[in-house]
């Protein structure tokens, strides 16, 4: 067995395919597959579904993938202690839904920037499901997701509330609801809806606002920030927390703006989820620590 094996499965779990991960790897598919098929033999179990469309990772896969991590979180930590050059350039991978983008996401990956200015962050926008499972397998680090009052942190995984806040609407700027001091689920189900896709925080706190009588025109989006851009477009109105927009630059500009729903007392909080176990390299810790310091500036860690 060998380090390079454990990390071209890595890879084919976290680009979807061998192609893709020969690529970003820098090494010919052939070799990645007969890699990969070398440690299946010597372990005894088939980690890969190889299919037409692409490679997934087989549920034994699964299983073995967080000791796989573990090795290469451990040789890592071994590297960078032993000042092995090039050992903590390894990408930070932080799964988000677009949560608190502008408030806390770049600012800390800023703050984290100006003293590791050799250290890689990838941001990845994804749905709530695959940051839990993209954590759980060891292909995401960290990450921010939105979640309501009846959340409960998986199984295997740690988190912590970074901020808290209220559901929005959010309007464009020269909308003329943007005149009332709140707005109600009527008035929001008579304009053009911008909604947050299924699987999303947002969408379904829309479901239960709207009690099942939806908007006519509807436009589905991937994240909060798609959303805010098609309602500075003049598009329709959308439903975010209060921090996904606040400090944002489209309300800095005035293009969108924001206002309290009528009767409204819905909670909803940004958890930042990470793998339970292990000793994560120094610099996670390093970057979750930016995390935490904004949060506190802002008044919401706890």
């Amino acid at each position: 067995m060998r380090i390079e094996q454990l990390e071209y499965v890595a890879a084919v779990t976290r680009y979807g395919s061998l192609r893709r991960a020969s690529e970003h790897l820098h090494v010919s598919q052939p070799a990645l597959s007969e890699a990969i098929s070398k440690l299946e033999r010597e372990l005894g179990v088939t980690l890969l579904e190889r299919r037409r469309e692409g490679a997934r990772i087989t549920l034994r896969g699964k299983e073995l993938l967080e000791h796989m991590m573990g090795v290469l979180e451990a040789v890592d930590r071994l590297q960078s202690a032993a000042g092995v050059p090039g050992a903590a350039s390894s990408a930070i991978r932080v799964g988000t839904v677009n949560a608190g983008t502008a408030s806390l996401l770049l600012p800390a990956i800023r703050d984290f920037h100006r003293d590791r200015t050799g250290a890689r962050v990838e941001v990845r926008a994804l749905q709530q499901g695959e940051i839990e499972a993209g954590l759980a397998d060891g292909s995401l680090d960290l990450g921010l997701v939105n979640a309501l009052d009846d959340f409960a942190v998986p199984t295997r995984l740690d988190g912590a509330v970074l901020r808290e806040g209220r559901p929005v609407a959010v309007l464009p700027g020269a909308h003329q609801l943007a005149s009332q001091a709140e707005v109600s689920a009527a008035d929001l189900r008579a304009e053009p809806f911008v909604g947050m896709r299924s699987g999303y925080v947002m969408h379904r706190f829309a479901l239960l606002l709207f009690e099942g009588r939806l908007p006519t025109a509807w436009h589905s989006v991937d994240g909060a920030e798609m959303g805010k851009m098609l309602v500075a477009e003049g598009l329709g109105a959308t439903i975010l927390p209060d921090y996904s927009v606040h400090g944002d630059p489209l309300e800095r500009s005035g293009l969108i703006t924001v206002r309290p729903i009528k009767d409204d007392r819905t909670r909803v909080t940004m958890w930042l989820l990470r793998r339970r176990g292990g000793r994560p390299p120094a610099v996670v810790d390093d970057l979750v620590a930016r995390f935490r310091a904004r949060s506190a500036a802002a008044g919401t860690w706890r």
